[in-house]
């Protein structure tokens, strides 16, 4: 009989086959079920690339410090740094142009069609936004590619006598030698720390755990401190010069401030010394040079900065040009008096005074030119407190409030009245800090001619001590009494407004003892010079003590340049 072709479902030991489950056509799961799995997937790495790419715009925090191994790895990462500072900061700088443009709108808008378009282009594509760029992305390749050059080619706790000799033969050996050199510029380093003269070297007897080794390697791996002075020096004095000269100017006195700001904190910890409210004796100082400059040396200063000053003081330019004619020269100009003479707002008390002042002629201006609404001196302070404190509240007002809606925005939306509290309460600050600044100098002003005209001609004072009260020293020292006002403000914000008025009074100071032949003049090179100079201090305690900078400049440098 045939044997029948139906496949048996018995093995031959009579039992099910092992296969016979897998035959059975598994359930098939439902097209929704496949959709959400696609969909979380797209999800997962939609959200790793936006991970990525926001790494490109913002570096996070406790990013380590990448490790160089040759000088073709440390000018593809200074490359790479440089590209990207160079994009962020074009960025910014066009981003704050479109702002600045918007928050004049309402003058654009009535503009004809080419001019708007103009503008528009200006703010996101104009010059200043591509030599920003240019200017902050050499500094960070620069500084990249020299500070992780220089372990490479210069070790730590080597002897500097073997660093240069073996660079030496570096660069004088044959391109064969020197090529193979340049790709591999780690060995040059092993072959270093085999030295007999490297005090780095192990004895034969020497027996030292791996943990050990790894941190003496680490110890001759790792940058002295000059290697980031040297390289920021370099890299700022190279990168400044794609600026233009007057943001130059700005850009260097920030910089220098920053330095010495960052050198003292360091130096002061390091030697344990501390000046008690050091920040508000510099802004005093500051405001002394600057005040001094601002009534008897306007050449000093800026004359956007002394435009700013009359406004902020509301003091009329002819009251301040007839005072420093007067001490400086003994004369004025009789135009200036008339000007004076003719305002609409001048008190007919004072009329009387500018009259008795110009019969006698004393070695001052008349105060009374300087508040020409007001005739009693002893109420004008109080005038000028209320005047500056309704001007500069809604500018402190925006100040304070636009920064925390923009980086603070979860807490406002936690705790929002508390936040909007704290704002209103900074803002009064500032704005009383500078009415009392305007007081003080207001008040020190008409306290002095009316002392002065109250002494003169009394023979028990001593002719000495009369001068000095309108002398030219007595207008510095009104500026740093006027200074002492700054100790209204928060604390954290004191060294701040150091930092910005310390560049303006070093230059009037530079200026003022230049025009005396006392310092040299540094011609076009000074702004890179003292960038070079800023940089160096900068950079040399962002990388060794970076505690010391201000939390504003050590986060742009982290974001911009990154741990190395």
């Amino acid at each position: 009989m045939a044997p029948s072709t139906t496949p048996s479902l018995l093995s031959e030991e009579g039992n099910p086959p092992l296969t016979t489950r897998a035959q059975v056509p598994s359930p098939r799961p439902p097209l929704r079920t496949l959709s959400s799995f696609d969909n979380l997937v797209v999800l997962v790495n939609y959200e790793e690339h936006l991970r990525e790419a926001r790494k490109m715009v913002w570096r996070e925090r406790g990013e380590p410090a990448v490790e160089i191994h040759d000088l073709w790895e440390c000018l593809e990462h200074g490359v790479r740094g440089g590209a990207r500072a160079g994009t962020l900061a074009f960025a910014i700088r066009s981003g704050v142009n479109f702002i600045l443009l918007l928050a004049r709108i309402q003058r654009v808008r009535k503009a004809p069609r080419e001019t708007r378009i103009s503008l528009l282009q200006h703010a996101l594509f104009g010059k200043d936004s591509f030599r920003f760029g240019a200017m902050l992305g050499s500094f960070v390749a620069l500084y990249r590619i020299l500070l992780n050059a220089f372990p490479l080619l210069f070790p730590a706790n080597v002897p500097f006598s073997i660093n240069i000799r073996r660079l030496t033969e570096l660069l004088f050996s044959s391109s064969e030698l020197r090529g193979s050199a340049i790709g591999n510029a780690s060995q040059f380093a092993q072959e270093t720390d085999q030295s007999p003269d490297n005090p780095l070297v192990m004895t034969k007897n020497a027996r030292l755990s791996s943990a050990a080794q790894v941190h003496q390697i680490w110890l001759r791996k790792r940058s002295a401190r000059w290697h980031s002075i040297v390289a920021g020096a370099v890299a700022g004095g190279v990168a400044i010069w794609f600026e233009t000269l007057s943001r130059q100017k700005v850009i260097a006195q920030q910089l220098f401030v920053r330095g010495l700001q960052g050198s003292y904190n360091a130096y002061s910890e390091k030697r344990g010394f501390r000046i008690p409210h050091g920040d508000v004796l510099v802004f005093a100082l500051s405001c002394a040079q600057i005040m001094y400059g601002f009534l008897l040396r306007p050449d000093t200063l800026p004359k956007s900065y002394t435009s700013w000053i009359n406004t902020a003081g509301r003091i009329p330019k002819e009251a301040v040009s007839i005072n420093r004619g007067m001490v400086r020269n003994g004369t004025f100009d009789p135009v200036d008096l008339e000007l004076i003479l003719s305002r609409p707002d001048l008190h007919p008390g004072n009329v009387t005074a500018l009259d008795a002042w110009r019969v006698t002629l004393p070695p001052y201006g008349p105060c009374s030119a300087s508040h020409p609404h007001a005739a009693s001196c002893p109420l004008v302070p109080i005038d000028r407190f209320f005047n500056v404190f309704r001007w500069t509240l809604p500018i402190y007002g925006a100040l304070h409030l636009v920064p925390m809606l923009l980086f603070k925005r979860k807490a406002v939306s936690r705790e929002p009245v508390p936040m909007v509290l704290r704002a209103g309460w900074g803002t009064t600050r500032s704005a009383a800090f500078l009415g009392m600044f305007v007081a003080i100098y207001q008040g020190y002003y008409c306290a002095t001619q009316n002392a002065h005209r109250a002494l003169v001609g009394r023979s028990y004072i001593p002719k000495w001590l009369l001068a000095s009260l309108v002398s030219k020293p007595s207008y510095w020292l009104a500026g740093m009494l006027s200074g002492l006002s700054v100790l209204i403000e928060a604390k954290h914000r004191r060294g701040e407004l150091a930092m910005y008025v310390l560049p303006k009074g070093l230059e009037s100071a530079w200026v003022a003892a230049r025009g005396k032949g006392l310092v040299f003049r540094t011609g076009k090179h000074g702004n890179a010079l003292l960038t070079a100079i800023g940089m160096g201090m900068v950079m040399s305690t962002y990388q060794n003590d970076p505690q010391h900078l201000s939390g504003f400049v050590r986060r742009i440098l982290y974001q911009f340049i990154g741990p190395n």
